[in-house]
């Protein structure tokens, strides 16, 4: 009985200890250190798209609603003429209105040349305090800032198509080739990520 008592006390201090200390800072939670980050020249084109639509770096999700209340964010609806967007851990579904439109406009264009089919949105904006809890648990989000951090930013999948999570390289290629022709009009950026298995898209202030 003592030996459960004691048992007992050592896991109540044990959880006492650990509950009034907050979580240990990492470098991702420090401004300072993401902004040391020095982006690829590859890189440095979305986010020097990313800051021309006059958006301040979305710290946390105060900083998005206040985007909201003003009316230069505009919500992202789970469906779309050629899209879904999943169920997003790590992100919000709003962008600013010129990127939002430009997704309807990939997706119409992906399901007119698909005839019919449509492509998932993985990650749409990000705060720096959404990018951090995602590097938690995925080591390889980017430390430095992303262009996701101001509101027009989106990823699709290039192995999810019709709901379905499975690759299919003639819907890929499809997909690649409808956003070539929006890279071709200077309306968007876009990066092929190998390990997330997306297209990283960054809507220009065209």
């Amino acid at each position: 009985m003592k030996r459960l008592l004691c048992m007992i006390y050592v896991t109540f201090i044990f959880n006492l200890h650990y509950s009034q200390n907050p979580r240990k800072k990492t470098s991702c939670d420090d401004l300072m250190e993401v902004l040391k980050v020095e982006p690829t020249p590859l890189y440095k084109l979305h986010l020097d798209a990313s800051k021309s639509f006059g958006v301040k770096l979305l710290k946390d999700t105060k900083t998005i609603r206040k985007y909201i209340s003003n009316g230069k964010f505009h919500a992202i609806k789970k469906k779309g003429k050629g899209y879904r967007v999943q169920k997003l851990n790590y992100s919000s579904a709003w962008m600013v209105s010129k990127a939002s439109l430009t997704l309807e406009k990939i997706g119409m264009r992906f399901t007119k040349e698909t005839k019919g089919h449509t492509f998932t949105v993985t990650s749409i904006t990000r705060t720096l305090e959404d990018q951090c809890k995602l590097r938690h648990v995925n080591s390889n989000a980017s430390l430095g800032l992303s262009s996701h951090n101001y509101g027009n930013s989106f990823d699709i999948s290039y192995i999810r198509f019709n709901d379905v999570l499975k690759y299919n390289p003639k819907m890929e290629q499809a997909l690649e080739k409808v956003l070539q022709y929006f890279v071709n009009t200077g309306k968007i950026y876009y990066i092929k990520e190998k390990q997330q298995s997306c297209y990283h898209i960054t809507v220009r202030n065209y």
